[in-house]
C-alpha cells in the first residue's frame, strides 16, 4: 500500500525503557545465563529472549519457565536472578543518543504555547512547527526494579515527571493489559493530556510518537493508534530479517499468540503504510521527519532559559 505522509507534527513521544533509554537487556541475560548454567541448562537464545521483551512479567515468567525447565521453583529461579539483578543493574548507562535526545526534546517547553501564540502561527507553515513535545514513560519494568535500574541516574530520568511514569505494575493498567495491547500507551497519552497548559490543546494518538525496542512494543504502540519508531538490538533485528515490515505493522501476533481475547484486527497495522520505521539507533535522531522544531542549544545559555529549566526540573522533582 502507499504510505501515508500527511502525518500531523509529533506533540508527544512515548518511551520504553529497557533496551530503549538503557543498556538492560545484556545484563538481563547476563544475570540469567549464570543461573542458567548452575543448572547446567544452555545460555538463553535470542529466539526465546525475543519472546520475553516488553511483556509484563507474568506472561514474560510463564514463557522462560517453559523453555528453561528448571529443576527448581519458579519462585527460586525469581530469587536467584533478583540477587544478580541487584548488583548488575545499578551499573546501567543511557544508550547512544539517548541524553542528546531527551535534552533536544526537553528544550522544546521554551516554545509559547499560549493562545496568542498559536493563533500568530496560524500565519506561518514554519511556526506551525514550534510544538512543545512532551514525553512519557512507559515500561514493562515494575517499581522496584525500575529503582535499582535509574537510581544513580536521576538527572536523566529528571526529565519524566512521576505522574508522566507509567511502569508494569501499575494498577492503572489492568491485569493482562500490558504489552503487546494498547492500553500502557494510551495511559502514558493520558498523562501527559491531564497536565497540558492552558490554550494548548489535547494530544491525538496520531501525533503521538513511540520509541520501542521490543517487538511486543511495538505493537503495542501501533494498536494505540501512534506512530513508532523500532530501535532493536542487534541480536534481535538479526532473529527478525526479513520479516521488518510485519514488525512494523504490529503484525507478529504478540497479542493472538498470548490468547488475549480482546484482540482488535482494526487496531493492526498495514505492511508500509508509512506509520512505523526501524532505525538502528537514537542517534542524530530526524526531528524534521515527524515535524518537531528544536530550538538551538545556546538557548539554555540564556539567563532566563537557565531559570525557567531550573524551575521546570524543581517542579517535577518536587512531585516525584
Amino acid at each position: 500500500m502507499a504510505p501515508r505522509t500527511d502525518f500531523p507534527p509529533v506533540r508527544a513521544c512515548l518511551f520504553d525503557m529497557d533496551g530503549l533509554l538503557l543498556d538492560t537487556e545484556d545484563l538481563y541475560t547476563l544475570c540469567i545465563n549464570i543461573v542458567l548454567a548452575k543448572y547446567g541448562r544452555p545460555s538463553l537464545p535470542w529466539s526465546i529472549k525475543a519472546k520475553l521483551q516488553g511483556r509484563p512479567f507474568p506472561q514474560s515468567s510463564a514463557i522462560f519457565s517453559e523453555w528453561a525447565k528448571l529443576p527448581v521453583s519458579d519462585a527460586e529461579y525469581q530469587a536467584e536472578v533478583a540477587a544478580l539483578q541487584q548488583k548488575h543493574f545499578p551499573t546501567t548507562q543511557p544508550l547512544p543518543g539517548v541524553m542528546q535526545l531527551l535534552a533536544d526534546l526537553g528544550r522544546t517547553r521554551y516554545w509559547d504555547t499560549s493562545a496568542a501564540a498559536a493563533a500568530a502561527a496560524a500565519d506561518s507553515p514554519e511556526n506551525k512547527k514550534k510544538n512543545r513535545v512532551h514525553i512519557a514513560l512507559a515500561t514493562s519494568s515494575h517499581a522496584n526494579n525500575f529503582r535499582i535500574k535509574t537510581a544513580h541516574l536521576t538527572d536523566l530520568f529528571s526529565v519524566f515527571p512521576s505522574e508522566r511514569r507509567v511502569l508494569g505494575d501499575d494498577q492503572r493498567v489492568a491485569p493482562g493489559r500490558g504489552k503487546p495491547m494498547p492500553d500502557i500507551y494510551h495511559l502514558a497519552l493520558s498523562t501527559i493530556n491531564a497536565g497540558l497548559a492552558p490554550g494548548e490543546p489535547p494530544i491525538t494518538p496520531e501525533e503521538c510518537l513511540v520509541f520501542e525496542d521490543s517487538v511486543p512494543g511495538v505493537e503495542s504502540g501501533r494498536r494505540a493508534g501512534m506512530r513508532v519508531v523500532w530501535v532493536p538490538h542487534p541480536m534481535l533485528k538479526q532473529e527478525y530479517a526479513g520479516r521488518e515490515p510485519e514488525v512494523l505493522a504490529g503484525r507478529m501476533n504478540e497479542a493472538a499468540a498470548e490468547g488475549n481475547g480482546d484482540v482488535d484486527p482494526d487496531q493492526l497495522g498495514q505492511v508500509d503504510d508509512g506509520w512505523a520505521e526501524y532505525l538502528e539507533s537514537l542517534v542524530d535522531f530526524p526531528y524534521e521527519r515527524y515535524g518537531m522544531a528544536i530550538p538551538p542549544p545556546e538557548v539554555e545559555a540564556e539567563p532566563e532559559m537557565q531559570q525557567a529549566s531550573k524551575e521546570a526540573v524543581a517542579a517535577e522533582n518536587a512531585q516525584s
